[in-house]
């Protein structure tokens, strides 16, 4: 779509019109060029929503994150048009504002740790062997499919004590409910996700929830169902959309940065070239990957106060919409932006921009992708595209939904 600056001010961001290929670039540029902080004031479907700021250099971001009593998380939900019901939202410290949100937070922080992480490596990356032990013999497959998607979803799943044969169902769950503008992942839309996602997701949550208890073990399920609160246990909706939320971002957050990275490599085989000589640039290839393809397109938080960003007044009760898709493209910040650029090793928001919101799974998406590249190139150090890929339409989840690839003589190789 394109615009003139007569019509700029009357752009829907969130137009999915504006999606179907992926976050629209061409316009996030004019926006932080002309008008960084963009509002936006009417949303189609959605006439409980009564528009929302669109925030998309870097310095108002990480303003906005690090002031959550100015930018609260829990007054409007965390995404530009409230698909989740308000409450589901707030039963997740993502959706929280501190103090609760840090005594929530910090249930999960001792597993999360740097150094506990790096203590999965080995078992991590015999998931990766395993799932591409799965093409030998093959000459094509979907990367997203086939190889990034039941990656993640082992990965996440043994972390919550999810069982391998349950895999598969819980993606299908978590592409629905994160998806729901894609008629592929969600057929019915928001019915979609009201009607089937969400209750078969309580109903296996219930299960799990009800096992744990008897039964406890140490995966973070069992974490969820024993931890206290200010001296109470989380209730089952806490506990059900805590697992949720560890799940989604386990699910959504290494496959759509792993895929779009291989896409790049793909399309600019020089760069490949230079991970396959130096297999010490791969961390680096990770931070630019991250950076050009951050796997949530945005975040929300709600103004408490009439306050100023950019130069534009924020009123009490306005939704203000963190673009990451665009921050992480800004001119100003990044010599030649949209140039995949695996030397370049840059700083990105695609985890946060700082503040207490910052992605818990830091360091689990790190080793994630950096063990899938490292595994990939070593065996099919000459992939190549087979067709051409397709998104997955929405203005949430940033992520290729096929990846055709041809997988090319493969070779085993230590990296």
């Amino acid at each position: 779509m394109s615009t003139t600056r007569d019509d700029l001010d009357d752009v829907l961001v969130s137009d999915l019109e504006l999606w179907r290929e992926g976050p629209p670039h061409h316009l996030f540029r004019r926006l932080r060029s002309e008008c960084p902080v963009h509002w936006s004031a009417t949303i189609p479907d959605y006439p409980g929503e009564a528009g929302y700021w669109s925030v998309t250099r870097p310095e108002d971001i990480h303003a906005i994150s690090r002031d959550w009593r100015t930018y609260s998380s829990e007054l409007g939900g965390v995404t530009s048009v409230g698909v989740f019901p308000l409450e589901l939202i707030r039963s997740m410290f993502i959706g929280m504002d501190p103090p609760r949100h840090d005594r929530l937070k910090v249930l999960f922080q001792a597993g999360f740790t740097p150094r506990r992480i790096a203590a999965h490596e080995p078992a991590i990356r015999g998931i990766v062997v395993e799932v591409l032990d799965r093409l030998e013999g093959r000459e094509s497959c979907d990367l997203v499919t086939e190889v990034a998607q039941p990656v993640v979803s082992r990965v996440i799943g043994s972390f919550m004590g999810v069982p391998s044969e349950d895999d598969a169902e819980w993606a299908r769950l978590m592409n629905a409910a994160l998806a729901v503008g894609d008629p592929d992942m969600s057929p019915r839309g928001v019915d979609t996700l009201l009607e089937d996602s969400i209750p078969q997701l309580f109903e296996r949550c219930r299960q799990l929830i009800a096992a744990r208890r008897e039964r406890p073990t140490d995966d973070l399920t069992s974490v969820l169902v024993h931890a206290e609160v200010e001296g109470e246990r989380l209730d089952e909706q806490e506990i059900v959309m805590g697992f949720f939320l560890l799940m989604a971002a386990g699910n959504d957050s290494t496959k759509a940065t792993y895929c779009s990275g291989m896409r790049a490599l793909m399309e600019h085989p020089e760069q490949r070239q230079l991970l396959l000589e130096d297999p010490s640039l791969i961390p680096r290839a990770v931070e630019e990957s991250l950076r050009m393809f951050p796997a949530f397109a945005h975040f929300a938080r709600t103004a408490t106060r009439d306050t100023e960003l950019g130069g534009q007044t924020i009123r009490q009760g306005e939704k203000v919409v963190m673009w990451y898709a665009a921050s992480g493209r800004d001119e100003a910040r990044y010599p030649e932006p949209d140039r995949f650029d695996v030397r370049r090793n840059p700083d990105h928001q695609a985890f946060g921009a700082g503040g207490r919101h910052f992605c818990l799974g830091t360091a689990l998406a790190r080793l994630e992708l950096r063990v899938l590249f490292e595994e990939s190139l070593a065996r099919y150090p000459s992939m190549e595209l087979a067709g051409e890929p397709t998104w997955v339409v929405s203005t949430f989840v940033n992520q290729l939904k096929t990846l055709p690839v041809r997988l090319g003589a493969g070779r085993r190789a230590v990296v």
